[in-house]
């Protein structure tokens, strides 16, 4: 259950340093370049952690794919980017992905 929770932290970590990554300025910015460096850090430690006890394949795919649904997120709320339907269509087949490889596992 510990590394459930380490992989769920280590993609808040991703998804913090990926909005960094965007804050940077193409990385003329020092505190943003910063905490990408720090937050990017953080999340492959806590992915290689978790990966100690959960299969490569469902780690990456649940630490990928819930990553790109939660920077979808923060793109279309923090930085005004258009959501539309193409894009909704495509965020549910990645879960969906995921929650199949995690059924799969079993």
């Amino acid at each position: 259950m510990l590394n459930w929770l380490i992989l769920a932290a280590a993609i808040v970590a991703e998804v913090i340093g990926t909005t960094c990554l965007k804050m940077s300025g193409g990385l003329s910015r020092f505190w943003p370049v910063t905490g990408m460096i720090v937050f990017y850090g953080a999340s492959f430690v806590g992915l290689a952690l978790a990966l100690r006890s959960i299969d490569m394949s469902v780690a990456y795919a649940i630490w990928s794919g819930l990553g790109v649904a939660l920077i979808t997120v923060v793109g279309v709320f923090g930085f005004g980017e258009a959501f539309t339907i193409a894009r909704a269509v495509c965020i549910v087949l990645i879960l969906l992905g995921v929650i199949g490889l995690n059924l799969a596992q079993s």
